[in-house]
């Protein structure tokens, strides 16, 4: 039993990583965060396979007050503890806003393994700073209309006041219900 969990534990599996860095993120501080990637995979006896920088990017929702955010993506190959130890070290940056990590093969022969360099190249992230745009307060809390809101609210309030209209003209009888359980012409 305790061969097969070591069999188990020496097989190189392929995984892809992608952190987000916080939008204000300097290049300093993600070439940091990508040389750090590099140390953690190379000293778990990993290899990474390829490294793309995707940019800054709109995140789906805010994350730590950020709107934006610089998204890395990582594929690397290793055994063992490789991806706990990767995690680690994403955790204890500061300008890792979140990681996730996928298996992608189970089982990956490094003999046959090929490594692109110009694919691997930790190239230093140039990011311009850009400005949020700042959303007036009336705005954010729904006090201002956009263009095409008013309208459509104005063509709802004319149909209101043809629905009260038609309402006022219709006769008083059929507006009084009927009293339930009089059958014919009979009277309580």
């Amino acid at each position: 039993m305790a061969l097969a969990t070591t069999t188990q534990a020496l097989k190189t599996k392929e995984y892809e990583t992608i952190y987000i860095l916080r939008g204000d993120v300097d290049p300093d501080t993600a070439e940091k965060v990508q040389n750090r990637v590099a140390e953690v995979v190379s000293r778990e006896a990993g290899k990474l396979t390829k490294v793309e920088a995707w940019g800054r990017r709109r995140l789906a929702y805010p994350v730590a007050k950020f709107k934006k955010g610089v998204y890395v993506y990582v594929k690397y190959v290793g055994r063992g503890g490789l991806v706990n130890e990767l995690e680690r070290n994403l955790k204890l940056q500061d300008a890792v806003l979140k990681f996730q990590t996928v298996l992608l093969k189970d089982d990956v022969d490094e003999g046959t393994l090929t490594i692109d360099p110009e694919e691997v190249k930790l190239a230093r992230l140039e990011l311009p700073v850009e400005e949020e745009e700042k959303e007036s307060r009336e705005r954010a809390l729904g006090l201002v209309d956009l263009p095409d809101a008013r309208h459509s609210r104005d063509d709802r309030d004319g149909d209101r006041e043809d629905d009260f209209a038609d309402e006022e003209a219709a006769p008083e009888s059929s507006a009084t219900p009927k009293a339930e359980g009089n059958s014919g012409g009979e009277e309580a």
